[in-house]
């Protein structure tokens, strides 16, 4: 039987890939264009490429260090053997791209005429909103809109499967007419509750939600000054090992187990706590972010949130204004400085009408789960119907 070829270019694109790929009766293979693609590694039967971690983690142009970083690490060569692999594999059933223009692109030469699927999770025509110019949207336009290029790939496309509603009305003014939109994505990948929480008290959380790219080391010590002046309990979504966290000079570390670290500076105390980031989010009332899909699935259960740029590479000042298009009132931006963002959580949870306001345009814009098993189901029908 010839295998379903996905082609995802990032960490999220890999989940929600391997996700789709898990209800597919077929035999998958995996073609991940950004990082090694472990989460393909239970459901793929082979996982082709280089499988090669860069600098920027995905981010080649998020600044120009990105750039000069991931062409010093040989990006160039990497993107050759990816080109090689699609050239080269034998035709597949189907191919299944999650990701932008350029991971369609690579996707249609591997297809060479199988049915091809496109999964969009990263344009929003929400992002189209609040522009300060022009040159803003043209820097970004394959983030930020479909462009002719995409788009003309998409007349090859059985079905392109969209990130919201706002965005299947777009596409579809633009001429797409086999787009589809079934839920959000993001929401599909928030788990229930990992553990129970209640070792650090009944009263609500602070989320704070550094990322996972590298803006740790710069945003993690500010989101913990900040958290100082705010009433509730302030915990962290650790993802990585304890050996990964950044210098944190002036607080006391006590660990509580293996996944939970007990901070402490005057008085004041901070959890930080591994396999432990949709339990923290069910249990926040506000956010700090300097995150992608984690600050979109933290707007989508309704909690606002207080972000601030970094020096990359990920939550750039460009990334920033981006998400703030994106999730409008749910996104409250300020400078990089602890007490501009305390005093912003102070605002939105001492005025009740803002806090709402905020909370329901999240939850507005992300929109409700769905998007991975309604993707799953209408590639599986289609699948199934051409082998009859």
């Amino acid at each position: 039987m010839k295998p379903v070829l996905f082609v995802s270019n990032g960490p999220t694109e890999d989940a929600i890939g391997a996700r789709i790929a898990q209800g597919l009766p077929r035999v998958v293979w995996a073609l991940p264009l950004v990082g090694e693609g472990r989460v393909y590694e239970k459901v793929a039967e082979r996982i082709l490429g280089p499988r090669k971690e860069m600098p920027s983690g995905g981010f080649l142009f998020g600044s120009w260090k990105n750039f000069l970083a991931d062409l010093q690490a040989g990006f160039l060569s990497m993107t050759l053997q990816q080109w090689r692999a699609a050239l080269t594999i034998p035709k597949p059933a189907a191919v299944v791209v999650v990701g932008d223009a350029y991971a369609l692109t690579v996707g249609v030469l591997a297809a060479r005429g199988a049915p091809l699927y496109h999964v969009n999770p990263l344009v929003s025509a929400h992002y189209l909103e609040g522009l300060s110019s022009p040159l803003e949207l043209l820097l970004d336009w394959g983030g930020s809109d479909f462009t002719p290029y995409e788009r003309l790939l998409h007349r090859r496309a059985r079905a392109v499967f969209v990130r919201d509603e706002k965005s299947l009305n777009r596409l579809r003014s633009l001429g797409i007419r086999h787009a589809y939109w079934y839920g959000s994505f993001a929401m599909d990948l928030l788990p229930p509750p990992e553990r129970d929480l209640g070792f650090v008290g009944p009263d609500p959380l602070l989320a704070l939600l550094p990322g996972t790219r590298g803006d740790e080391t710069f945003s993690l010590p500010l989101m913990l000054e900040a958290s100082r002046y705010l009433p509730l309990v302030p915990a962290v979504a650790w993802p990585k090992a304890w050996e990964a966290l950044p210098s944190l000079p002036g607080w006391q570390k006590t660990f509580w187990d293996g996944e939970t670290l007990k901070l402490e500076r005057q008085g004041h105390t901070v959890w930080v706590l591994r396999r432990a980031f949709s339990a923290i989010l069910h249990r926040a009332k506000l956010a700090f972010a300097t995150a992608g899909t984690a600050t979109e699935q933290a707007a989508g259960l309704g909690i606002p949130i207080v972000a601030f740029p970094t020096p990359g590479p990920q939550y750039t000042r460009a990334f920033a204004r981006r998400q703030k298009r994106l999730l409008g009132e749910a996104l409250h931006l300020v400078e990089a400085d602890p007490y501009r963002v305390a005093g912003q959580g102070l605002i939105l949870l001492q005025a009740p009408e803002l806090y709402q306001r905020s909370s329901e345009a999240g939850k507005a814009r992300i929109g409700p789960p769905g998007g991975i098993q309604g993707t799953r189901e209408h590639i599986r029908k289609e699948l199934e119907e051409a082998s009859q």
